[in-house]
């Protein structure tokens, strides 16, 4: 009985979330609440237990990149790159197309994707009325750079940081297994563009008229402040890629991060701390011990051994299904709670078929699967309804269909792309 309890509660949370009936937050916790209720979670289970509690080391990454990026944000890097970019498209809407996906994909390995898209989208939605450009095909060129090239690195995208925690990746494993793919998608996405929006894309305009307003140096108010800012950023990136050589956690490298990057720049709490993602690291301690409820009464363990026998040991199979399934599902909700629902089962596959890490070319199926789903629908990832709301509120709305009429064709090819790349490095080469 407690079985169907459990799955009920699951099922009527994962609903309200998906569907957006009540903000994310509260639906995941109240079913963390109605779990509680029924006697499934308690203290121990939700904040100790390994297989059941809040993975806390994905919760210190995240809380940690948040705060450099939310002191990154004051120095004006961001702006003075994407004003740099502008007035070197010279007026043409195709090189700004271009250099906005370029930036925006430099910016996604190192930056979640909302953030990403909150930094970059408001700077090209400007450019493009002073410009007097149709804002839509950079704008949606920006959505979609942000969910491929959060595909490179373990905290460019929050289904990495869940997939890594159980699947033990590490920051360099993505680097080895992830950026190829992500280089070869980027120019593709580029192509795809060019003929998607060869219409909006014709026209050039005129960028002297724009040449003092759009003056990078302007951007930067204290330069001094930006080189010790870039320095603390330098050194967590190496941090990063080093951290299975000097046995430090990524968890701890961004904490540690963090810390340094307030005392560099001597930021005050409340202005640091008001930019934190509150929402966010709420969201996923709630999604981990929904989940958690549900390993504990053994639904996903009994999951992992039916989709296990259903593979029958054909690895590309299972592969192919955990790719293509991936996207399909995130084409339709957010990849994050699908991610942390599939994430134990995906486990339970993988162990059956005898691989562990980085080995497995299914956690990479799952990987670019779960990441690239989300460029299909406007709903498919949080990136894509932050640049859709922009646009809206700035007064050039892009519709649901607008945007998944491209987003559907790009999907399509780059899915079809990632599962020829695994099956090449994992099948035919390895």
């Amino acid at each position: 009985m407690i079985v169907y309890v459990a799955c009920a509660i699951f099922l009527i949370s994962y609903v309200l979330i998906a569907t957006e009936k009540v903000h994310r937050v509260a639906a995941a916790l109240g079913g963390v609440a109605a779990m509680t209720l029924v006697g499934l979670v308690d203290a121990h289970s939700a904040f100790f237990d390994e297989l059941t509690g809040v993975d806390w080391n994905v919760v210190a990454l995240l809380f940690g990149m948040m705060v450099v990026v939310s002191v990154l944000r004051h120095t004006g890097l961001f702006e003075y790159i994407a004003l740099w970019a502008v007035r070197a498209s010279r007026g043409s809407p195709r090189r700004l197309l271009v250099l906005m996906i370029v930036i925006t994909a430099v910016f996604s390995p190192i930056l979640d994707n909302v953030t990403t898209v909150l930094l970059v989208a408001p700077v090209a939605l400007a450019v493009c009325e002073r410009l007097e450009l149709k804002p839509a095909p950079h704008l949606i060129g920006v959505v979609l750079a942000s969910n491929i090239g959060g595909l490179s690195t373990l905290i460019g995208d929050p289904p990495n940081l869940i997939i890594a925690s159980r699947a033990g990746l590490s920051f360099n494993d993505f680097l080895a297994n992830a950026l190829p793919l992500v280089v070869v998608l980027l120019f593709v996405l580029v192509g795809l563009m060019m003929v998607l929006f060869r219409r909006e894309l014709a026209t050039k305009t005129d960028v002297d008229a724009a040449e003092t307003s759009l003056d990078p140096t302007t951007a930067v108010p204290d330069r001094g402040l930006l080189i010790r800012c870039l320095v603390v950023l330098v050194v967590i990136l190496a941090g990063f890629c080093a951290h299975t050589w000097i046995g430090v956690e990524p968890s701890v490298v961004a904490l540690l991060g963090a810390g340094a990057m307030v005392l560099v720049s001597r930021t005050k709490p409340e202005q640091f701390l008001a930019e934190v993602e509150w929402q966010t690291l709420a969201f996923f301690m709630a999604l981990f011990v929904l989940v958690g409820a549900l390993v504990k009464v053994g639904i996903i363990g009994q999951l992992g051994r039916m989709a296990a026998d259903a593979i029958g040991g054909n690895e590309l199979a299972g592969a192919t299904g955990l790719l293509v399934g991936s996207a399909a599902i995130g084409a339709l909700v957010d990849n994050i709670p699908y991610t942390t629902a599939m994430v134990p089962i995906a486990h339970d596959v993988v162990a059956s078929l005898g691989h562990t890490g980085a080995a497995s070319p299914l956690w990479w199926s799952f990987v670019f699967g779960a990441d690239l789903g989300g460029n299909a629908t406007a709903v498919g990832a949080a990136a894509n309804v932050v640049v859709l709301g922009i646009a809206a509120k700035a007064g050039h709305p892009i519709s649901f269909w607008e945007f998944t009429k491209k987003g559907l064709v790009v999907t399509a090819v780059t899915v079809a792309i990632a599962w020829l790349y695994v099956w090449l490095r994992y099948f035919v080469i390895a």
